[in-house]
């Protein structure tokens, strides 16, 4: 595979000369598919399948790299790691593309007829709707494409014919009239999830409704007096005393004239408004319950395209927001405005349209939940299906209490066609797999199909299982069903979570995952939502395009702490890449040390380390195993962040640093280069296959280039075997750091060499090679007893002293006045702490922790001052 790669690591690391070339490779080799491991257990996830006509945004690009972090690494774990693509077909979304292109062609879907119209966006499919999976290539995701699907697949809508059928047939859909959203705009009923909540500027207007016998009334507050044309009762809440006489009684509805019932109903809040309230079941869900509970019935005012109806008398064919002003004239003019009032409130709009919604009574399928929430409820409760974080089950239980039927069908011509027939003739519906030859009650052939399509979301819900071959009894969903893992937003976990749980266990009898792991939205780096019209999107595809796909997918792990949102800045990407050019910068340190095929794809750890040979073997094991630890609890943002730290901090900055000694120093047979050689190529190898789920094309490149055979997308996972440290490293680097500080304090040149005389008395320093940690601070140690007299600047690490000879290095005078400033503001410190915890009112009323934190303050401040006063001692006078 050498040729996927850039093939030269001279050059500076470029994301776009390898990043193509390898994704190509990896599919061409069908590194991603499950038969990679044929023994294997299986892993299966199966991707919350994007619209057909969406492209990636910054909450796919979480959310595809979570999911690509987890399946890589299973994969390389050994198992049968499946991760199955696929896209929906977006009732809504994709019929308004095409409804546009025809539009623009001075057309409309009406002229072409419904076959043809079908037809037209298929072809659009065909053609166009392949974007968003191109850009999930460019991502990395490693997806089995050979098991690619589409919800409008016939396979998958045989499931959706069976699952209806199967639910007609047990009581569980049925068609009714019920009140939905209605999307005037579309001219369809929409699901909750395409409904956006606004907060609105509006007029809260108190009507008077006089009572039938002329004795008084009842005055109302309504947002929406257009919707009063269709009032058939007013109600009160059965506690509020106000109106106890009023119960029982009718009033006469201003402009309409008729008599109209006043209810009792728990449904009423008493301090909106007057503590009455108008009841329009047609054009309301709480009015419409209470209207059931009380046998009003409905008057539908306002019609599918937003106008008034004739039954709403003399204001029909007004357009709703045109008939609110009339109403409010003629009620002004009749004199039943008391007042009105300016009103905050949310008004519901359709998300595809942006026109408000209208909550409309209306001739609709629906399923009924009661019976399928149980199962799934249970499932949770029981552990067979876990949220990650936690948290998030009491939101599931929530929202399962709070359940009503679900509207399945759209007034769409794109969808999974609704399998009824009905008969004109006496009004049968027959519901069944396939057309039915004739009416089953009067054997009439003249059926004509329900004209509707199913809710996205009902096709959607089977994804778990119809994407694996059900209802048939497929090798697939022998194999991979139940799936392992699912990763999505907390925000459709009522949409699409619950609905899978709900059809999987009534169907397959089996929880359809076993982990929901809940990831955040990716907010913009202030917290605000990410959108075009704030101005603040960012586009994932210029992301990569700019920092390439590692650094974005690597920027992205990282800021992800599980459940929360991502506040993301691109700041981050940047610093991302930065680490993917130290790891490159590192790599070709590594590779140039190695001979050729002297790094094995597994294995090969050295039998006789040197001592920061063993110290960074020790580290990568210790680190390895908590990154393993981390990472089976779904916490990649703390893994990859431990991995990066390791890498940075330790790998690169100290050892590649503490073995040049031993590479340069010694022959190429040396035991001790020989051991520094293999432990670099070791090292770098396992520290490549950690951080492969997380950056794949960058370590894979390097991976092919450190090794020679095999890819990293399928080696095998790292288990660096246990190392011992040698005690001291921590007090060594200690030291180092103290005696770079040094340095960087007196602005000494990099290369300058500071004369240091080290005083060992546990033998610390002679057990590790001097020479090495030499290198790293550029000094020139020499190991003797502390020195008796001034002239010197002590650095302390543990047990072992450093005293720089300050005589031809700095400038003494200086010196001793920084050495005095420190010293001062060190007295400072602790005088400041010990005041404080000298007032018995802090010591009694500030929690325990605090004033510990306190006392500490004040011993570490009190020490850093005995310290500067012995070390000005030592510089002696002035």
């Amino acid at each position: 595979m050498d040729d996927a790669g850039a093939g030269d690591l001279t050059g500076p690391y470029d994301p776009q000369k390898i990043e193509g070339p390898w994704y190509r490779a990896w599919e061409e080799s069908g590194a991603f598919s499950p038969d990679v491991n044929p023994d294997g257990e299986p892993f299966t996830i199966v991707i919350p399948p994007p619209n057909v006509t969406g492209v990636l945004h910054m909450g796919h690009a979480l959310d595809h790299s979570i999911q690509d972090a987890v399946i890589r690494r299973k994969r390389m774990q050994g198992f049968a790691a499946l991760w199955l693509p696929g896209t929906d077909h977006a009732g809504i979304a994709t019929q308004m593309v095409v409804e546009r292109e025809l539009a623009a062609e001075g057309a409309s879907r009406h002229d072409l007829g419904r076959e043809a119209f079908v037809e037209r966006v298929w072809e659009w499919k065909r053609k166009s709707g392949g974007s968003i999976t191109e850009q999930m290539r460019a991502l990395g995701d490693s997806c089995d494409w050979s098991r690619e699907r589409f919800t409008l697949d016939e396979g998958l809508s045989a499931a959706v014919r069976e699952v209806f059928v199967r639910l007609y047939e047990q009581g569980l859909i049925y068609r009714g009239r019920r009140i939905i959203n209605w999307s005037p705009g579309l001219r369809t009923a929409i699901s909750d999830i395409e409904v956006e909540y606004r907060e609105t500027d509006g007029r809260l207007t108190y009507i008077s409704y006089p009572f039938a016998d002329g004795e008084g009334g009842i005055t109302v507050a309504t947002t929406r007096p257009e919707t009063m044309l269709g009032d058939t009762g007013v109600a009160v809440h059965p506690d509020d005393d106000r109106f106890r006489e009023a119960v029982g009684r009718t009033v006469l509805l201003p402009l309409m004239e008729r008599e109209i019932p006043v209810v009792a109903d728990a449904a009423v809040d008493p301090s909106f408004g007057t503590g009455a309230v108008k009841v329009t079941p047609a054009h309301d869900p709480t009015d419409f319950e209470i209207a059931r509970r009380a046998g009003l019935p409905p008057v539908q005012v306002i019609g599918p395209d937003a106008r008034m109806t004739v039954a709403a008398g003399r204001f029909a064919g007004l357009d709703r927001f045109a008939a609110r002003t009339e109403v409010l004239a003629a009620l002004r003019e009749e004199g039943r405005i008391i007042r009105a009032e300016e009103h905050r409130h949310t008004v519901g709009h359709c998300s595809r349209s942006g026109t408000p919604v209208e909550p409309m009574l209306s001739d609709q399928w629906f399923v009924k939940v009661a019976d399928l929430v149980g199962p799934a409820v249970e499932a949770v409760r029981d552990g067979r299906t876990e949220f990650i974080p936690g948290r998030w089950d009491k939101n599931y239980f929530h929202w399962m209490g709070q359940l009503q039927d679900w509207c399945i069908s759209r007034q769409l011509w794109w969808g999974h066609r609704i399998p009824a027939w009905h008969c004109p003739e006496d009004g049968t519906v027959m519901v069944a797999r396939s057309a039915p030859a004739a009416c089953r009650k009067c054997g009439s052939g003249n059926l004509t199909p329900d004209p509707d399509v199913l809710d996205t979301w009902f096709s959607s819900a089977l994804w778990p299982f119809s994407t694996l071959g059900w209802p048939e009894d497929t090798p697939d969903m022998r194999r991979f069903y139940p799936t392992s893992t699912l990763v999505t937003g907390f925000d459709i976990i009522f949409f699409w979570v619950a609905r899978m749980m709900k059809m999987a266990l009534r169907f397959t009898g089996e929880a359809p995952f076993r982990d929901v792991v809940i990831h955040g939205l990716v907010r913009a780096a202030d917290g605000r939502k990410m959108s075009k019209s704030a101005g603040n999107a960012l586009d994932p595809m210029e992301m990569i395009d700019r920092y390439g796909a590692d650094a974005l997918r690597l920027s992205l792990l990282q800021a992800a702490a599980p459940g929360h949102d991502v506040p993301f800045d691109e700041k981050w990407v940047d610093a991302a890449r930065r680490f993917g050019n130290k790891l490159w910068n590192a790599a070709k340190f590594v590779i140039v040390h190695q001979r050729v095929g002297s790094v094995p794809p597994d294995g090969g750890y050295p039998d006789d380390p040197g001592p920061a040979d063993a110290w960074i073997l020790s580290r990568l094991a210790e680190t390895g195993a908590k990154a393993d630890q981390l990472l089976d609890r779904y916490r990649l943002s703390d893994a990859f962040s431990l991995l990066y730290n390791f890498a940075w901090s330790e790998m690169f900055d100290w050892y590649l640093e503490m073995c040049k000694p031993a590479l340069a120093d010694a022959g190429p047979d040396a035991p001790q280069a020989g051991a520094a050689r293999q432990t670099l190529g070791v090292a770098l190898r396992d520290l490549l296959k950690f951080f492969h789920p997380a950056i794949p094309f960058l370590t894979e490149e390097l991976y092919s280039r450190l090794v020679g055979e095999g890819m990293c997308v399928t080696a095998s996972w790292p288990q660096p075997p246990a190392y011992r440290a040698p005690e001291g490293m921590d007090v060594l680097r200690e030291l180092v750091a103290g005696l770079r500080r040094f340095r960087s304090e007196h602005n000494l040149p990099p290369r300058r060499e500071i004369p240091v005389l080290v005083h060992d008395p546990q033998g610390m320093w002679a057990q590790w090679w001097s020479p090495q940690v030499a290198a790293l601070a550029r000094m020139v140690p020499r190991l003797e007893d502390p020195p008796a007299g001034p002239g010197y600047s002590r650095v302390e690490a543990g047990p072992v002293k450093g005293f720089i000879l300050l005589e031809g290095l700095v400038d003494v005078a200086a010196e001793r006045e920084r050495l005095r400033a420190r010293l001062e503001e060190a007295q400072k410190d602790a005088g400041r702490a010990r005041q404080k915890l000298a007032n018995p009112n802090f010591r009694e009323r500030a929690p325990a922790e605090v004033v510990d934190k306190e006392e500490s303050k004040a011993s570490a401040a009190e020490a850093l001052a005995g310290e500067l006063s012995a070390q000005l001692e030592k510089l002696g006078a002035p």
